[in-house]
């Protein structure tokens, strides 16, 4: 049995209450984006093509191995701060975003990130996509839909 972690998997079908869809359409809108604390919490951004790399990968590691059980974290080990995220939003959509400072939502964790030497070990597991080239898959794939999870 393979356990496999994922860590805040991005790109096209989002869902819609997630930050960078909700970023894209408040910079498409003209809003202004809320900042929780001072902007440095930090995520690990994973885009969902490299997750489900990962996952198609677990399920051979899985059909190679006798019966046992691994868990196996997937995501970039790189965690991106919130307004270094922000940023990088706006770019991708070609709009300076405007922020709007808030205090900190209880509960909320300064960073989280994955520690993926083990998915690298036994998978081979290494994400390719950058975060710049994730939003602008997402982008797209957002102005070509409008966002619906479910179209193409």
């Amino acid at each position: 049995m393979l356990n496999a972690r994922f860590f805040t998997v991005f790109g096209p079908r989002q869902r819609p209450d997630l930050a960078i869809h909700k970023f894209v359409r408040l910079l498409q809108a003209g809003e202004p984006i809320p900042v929780f604390g001072d902007g440095t919490t930090a995520r690990d951004y994973t885009y969902v093509g490299d997750t489900v790399e990962g996952i198609a990968r677990g399920v051979a590691y899985l059909l190679s191995q006798p019966p046992g059980f691994e868990t196996i974290n997937l995501g970039n080990s790189h965690p991106v701060a919130l307004l270094e995220l922000i940023h990088a939003v706006g770019e991708a959509v070609g709009i300076a975003p405007q922020l709007v400072f808030q205090p900190m939502q209880a509960g909320d964790v300064d960073v989280t990130y994955a520690d993926s030497s083990k998915a690298q070990a036994l998978l081979g597991y290494a994400p390719q996509t950058s975060l710049a080239e994730g939003l602008r898959q997402f982008v797209s794939w957002q102005q070509n839909t409008n966002g619906s999870p479910l179209q193409a």
